[in-house]
């Protein structure tokens, strides 16, 4: 069953009751890595494990995402300012639980590389956000495998 979330902004990410960041530095520069997650929407799910399907919606305004193991998300994006900053909120889902979600992902010059840093910020019920808590160093994993593999495919 589809949920609709609360319409949160970017502010949601310093705000939110369960807030997870990570960060990584890649080779690529912040232009490649920025074009790689708001440019190539498709091709998310050949470096981001995890996922098995992201389409553009609206022009690119919104992103409609299939994970493994058959989460779906639909999204809005918040923010796409190049080369810095992508981000987007989740406005529907089949996860149970939760009201709100939030990611951000920040581009950082880092020598001739980027660091790169994903925040997740989400609300849920208690029990939604105790399960978040427990599922960060997955998530956490998760991040580092998936931007390292972005890494390799922008090195190509």
């Amino acid at each position: 069953m589809a949920r609709r979330l609360r319409p949160e902004g970017l502010d949601f990410v310093e705000a939110a009751p369960v807030r997870m960041v990570f960060a990584r530095e890649v080779s690529a520069p912040p232009e490649r890595v920025f074009r790689a997650l708001a440019d190539d929407v498709p091709g998310w799910a050949e470096w981001f494990a995890a996922v098995s399907a992201v389409r553009p919606l609206d022009g690119g305004a919104g992103r409609e995402v299939r994970l493994r193991g058959g989460v779906r998300f639909r999204e809005t994006v918040l923010a796409a300012r190049r080369p810095e900053l992508y981000a987007y909120r989740v406005d529907v889902t089949n996860v149970p639980g939760v009201r709100a979600l939030v990611e951000e992902w920040r581009l950082t010059p880092a020598g001739t590389g980027t660091r790169v840093r994903w925040t997740f910020a989400t609300d849920g019920t208690t029990a939604f956000r105790g399960a978040a808590r427990l599922a960060g160093p997955g998530l956490g994993r998760s991040f580092r495998d998936a931007v390292t593999a972005l890494d390799r495919r922008l090195s190509v």
